[in-house]
């Protein structure tokens, strides 16, 4: 039986934002996506989320089914106060959030500038470490540019499939069926973002405990990089997934899972 419940539009920091709701009891958790990832993408994961919390699955500006312009600003802060305006609309006075490469840079800029949100845990989904004076993402802009442009095009898994070499057929499908709904100036923004804000130095003025899940393969966080965070968040665990490239829960679903332990309040 599905732990989908509906999905609904907000208003919420000025814009129409679109998520997807699955479960409905117990704790709220609100799941934020990555960088090309619509809400729908990270089905898989909420119906897993549904069985023991009020999952939320946004959709970031310029994706999905949320609002996106050629005059909408698609900057880190915007997102991050977007996630603080989406749980005030809802009345979610208190939840937790996953977020996962560029969402978990929101969820590290939303504790810096939204310390009183409502959210008392944060979990952090390989984030991407570069910024000014750090190692570029591993993955290049083209790689996203491209792939959108042909999605916009039409193009079915076959296609998708020299983007996504390791993925199934069924992730290859809904990839190639959701993709052409991410803006491309959301996408470039963002990925500029990524090299010209430095999340670390939001990282100390975070007050609630966080988990660090790094993947195991894809370059995205070194144990360097995990040793630094380490001396910045004061309540830091963290977790590594060694089976896993960067979409940690499209290679190893099952130690995805396990991987949050006890963090959530109740292992999933």
């Amino acid at each position: 039986m599905s732990e989908y419940l509906y999905g609904a539009n907000v208003r919420a920091n000025g814009i129409r934002q679109h998520y997807l709701r699955y479960g409905g009891n117990g704790p709220a958790v609100v799941i934020v996506p990555g960088i090309t990832s619509p809400a729908v993408t990270w089905g898989f994961v909420a119906e897993r989320f549904g069985r023991h919390f009020d999952t939320y699955v946004l959709d970031v500006r310029g994706r999905g089914l949320s609002e996106a312009s050629d005059t909408l600003d698609y900057g880190l802060d915007a997102q991050a106060d977007d996630v603080a305006a989406f749980a005030e609309a809802l009345g979610l006075q208190r939840y937790m959030v996953v977020g996962h490469s560029m969402g978990a840079r929101i969820a590290v800029r939303l504790a810096r500038r939204h310390p009183h949100a409502g959210f008392d845990r944060l979990a952090l989904i390989d984030p991407p470490v570069s910024g000014p004076g750090r190692r570029p993402y591993p993955s290049a802009l083209p790689w996203y540019v491209d792939s959108i442009r042909a999605a916009l095009e039409g193009m079915d898994a076959d296609a998708m499939r020299q983007f996504c070499p390791t993925w199934s057929d069924q992730q290859l499908r809904l990839r190639a069926e959701w993709l052409h709904t991410c803006d491309e100036r959301a996408v470039v923004k963002s990925y500029d973002d990524m090299h010209q804000e430095d999340i670390h130095q939001d990282m100390p003025h975070i007050q609630v405990p966080v988990l660090l899940m790094a993947a195991g393969r894809g370059d995205v966080i070194s144990d360097a990089d995990v040793a630094e965070i380490e001396t910045l968040i004061p309540e830091l665990r963290v977790t590594r997934v060694t089976s896993a490239g960067h979409m940690i829960p499209w290679d190893d679903e099952d130690a995805f899972y396990r991987a949050f332990g006890d963090f959530l309040g109740t292992p999933l």
